[in-house]
């Protein structure tokens, strides 16, 4: 993987083998932010948040009625989800960061079928839109926009021209060879109907005899609620709050506040440098709850092949592009022997405890 001078980039292969190098375009005209551009309401997603938001209130205070098993089925739901989202949908279908077997990736499109994010597909084609054209005008959710829009604006109004110009370029052959992906997206319509609103609400009223309205407020609308704000978290406040450590040239930042809501994906200027490291981030082993799950499903074998920036690439596109706020070596004792780390990506890359890198 080599390091650009004038931009960023990650490599798909499709199932010919083939490699598509999809640069981030860092300061072109032709895709600035044009601050003058009205991106219209679509008031059905408007009413549709603004309801999804008052029943997430409310399930507030039905929270505290809940039965311990509703609680738990909550949190369960909210955690598979939330992961299926990060290391599913993020890492693996975006960036393909590392392969996983057909048991978890069919797993991974239940869980972010649950998450009611869109299809996988339309996830990972508008993330790797994002990254080729990350805050600008072609970027789904422009940070460059502010806070607002990047965090919740860009779901409830219309896309803006260069999005859906530029998002017809992005290579997505690997995505469409994939079956089990393209089932989802197919039909995802039914598909989260049954698995995404009917399983979660009913099955607390069903097994356990829960209230129905508790079920539905607490169970659906609280839950899917606060997965998609920690989501989008990461498309606003980690393109505003925090540092620069890798690349100053670019908007996304290594936001601690971030890393901490997200379970280890704030570390975001990183990710944005080199975008093909599973780990998201420099320490993410150490500090990050999602790159041990992932650790942990490679140690099973359900995850291989794991990709990582070698400290080579890592120290000289920060030397080139950082603000200076990288952490030393030294105040990461046992950085390289922490259990479990990858190290030294490539293609002949050690295996470590059980994890391979490439």
């Amino acid at each position: 993987m080599r390091d650009h001078n004038v931009g960023l980039s990650f490599l798909v292969k499709n199932g010919k083998n083939q490699e598509y190098d999809l640069e981030e375009v860092v300061n072109k005209a032709d895709v600035s932010t044009n601050k003058k551009f009205y991106h219209k309401f679509v008031y059905p997603n408007l009413f549709w948040i603004i309801f999804l938001h008052t029943c997430a209130l409310t399930g507030l205070y039905y929270l505290f009625k809940a039965k311990v098993l509703t609680l738990l089925w909550l949190f369960t739901l909210g955690f598979f989800s939330a992961e299926a989202i990060t290391l599913g949908a993020h890492r693996y279908y975006s960036h393909k960061s590392y392969k996983a077997t057909t048991f978890l990736r069919t797993a991974m499109i239940i869980f972010q079928t649950i998450a009611g994010q869109n299809s996988m597909f339309t996830w990972a084609r508008d993330h790797r839109l994002h990254h080729k054209y990350s805050d600008s005008d072609a970027d789904p959710h422009n940070a460059a926009r502010g806070f607002v829009f990047s965090h919740i604006g860009w779901l409830v109004t219309r896309k803006h021209p260069l999005v859906i110009q530029k998002g017809k370029c992005i290579e997505v052959s690997d995505l469409l060879e994939d079956k089990i992906l393209m089932f989802q997206h197919n039909y995802f319509v039914p598909v989260y109907l049954i698995v995404g609103f009917l399983c979660p609400t009913f099955i607390p009223v069903l097994v356990w005899n829960e209230d129905w309205w508790t079920s539905f407020l607490v169970a659906y609308c609280l839950r899917y609620t606060v997965v998609l704000h920690l989501t989008w978290c990461v498309n606003s406040l980690a393109h505003m709050v925090g540092t620069k450590p890798y690349d100053g040239r670019i908007h996304s930042t290594d936001s601690e506040l971030v890393a901490n809501l997200t379970g280890g994906d704030g570390w975001h200027n990183y990710h944005h440098s080199f975008p093909w490291d599973a780990r998201a981030g420099e320490f993410s082993v150490r500090g990050g709850f999602n790159t041990k799950c992932l650790l942990k499903l490679a140690k099973y074998g359900l995850a291989y092949d794991l990709k990582t920036a070698s400290d080579t690439v890592v120290e000289g596109h920060t030397n080139r592009h950082g603000d200076g706020t990288r952490p030393i070596l030294a105040e990461q004792p046992d950085k390289k022997q922490e259990d479990g780390y990858i190290k030294n990506g490539g293609v002949n890359a050690p295996k470590l405890n059980g994890v391979k890198t490439n």
